[in-house]
């Protein structure tokens, strides 16, 4: 993920700006891994889409669908010549064959271990259903990496303030091991609420010209 030949951070990117780049269907047709680059990933239904237009504020930016799993393309979102958000496709797609899943998952794993300009990863969890046997493969994968992961309990509007805070509180404490690397928020794109938590982690990432020194200095916001 470190380049060192990239010296010269930019800086923080306007998300408002975002504009579409291009689709993947493969590692291989992603754009040059140059730059610095933000992925986002969660379960189908997980709510993605929905949070990049949020954090966006454009509702048509990345497509979204109420049928889990349609989407099954790397999609990237240029903020800056050097910057962009990667909306990646949902795992554990519903309705789809087995050999789909099983290519997808090799897709997966490629792009979170060998994309130099990745510099962290945003994970979303349906606050209802947190860390899902998928969601633990993708943490595995990330911490393997040594990538630092920002987990987005997603819907966080469909619980009451009570329960939505003890299900952080207890997702915080099953990840105590990797709290140098792994950081948790509430977030709902329907409320617009977590934007300030959220942009603090991008502006940091995408601004950053190495992960080790993120990881190293203040830790997660």
């Amino acid at each position: 993920m470190d380049d060192p030949e990239q010296t010269t951070a930019p800086a923080a990117p306007d998300y408002r700006r975002a504009q579409f780049l291009t689709s993947a269907a493969k590692v291989s047709q992603c754009p040059p891994d140059l730059g610095w680059e933000v992925a986002f990933a969660g379960r189908s239904n997980a709510g993605k889409s929905s949070a990049i237009n949020s954090l966006t504020h454009n509702k048509k930016l990345a497509k979204t669908s109420k049928t889990p799993g349609r989407t099954q393309l790397i999609n990237f979102f240029e903020l800056s010549e050097d910057q962009r958000l990667v909306d990646l496709p949902g795992y554990g797609f519903a309705k789809v064959p087995l050999a789909v899943k099983r290519e997808w998952t090799k897709q997966l794993e490629n792009y979170l271990q060998k994309r130099q300009s990745l510099r962290g990863l945003i994970l979303l969890m349906d606050i209802r259903h947190p860390l899902q046997p998928f969601d633990q493969q993708m943490l595995d994968w990330s911490l393997q990496a040594g990538m630092p992961v920002h987990i987005l309990l997603t819907k966080a509007d469909k619980l009451k303030r009570g329960p939505a805070g003890n299900t952080l509180l207890q997702v915080s404490a099953s990840l105590k091991a990797s709290a140098d690397l792994v950081s948790v928020q509430l977030f709902s794109a329907l409320k617009h609420q977590g934007h300030k938590e959220l942009i603090a982690v991008l502006d940091r990432w995408l601004t950053d010209t190495g992960v080790e020194e993120l990881t190293t200095q203040d830790g997660a916001p």
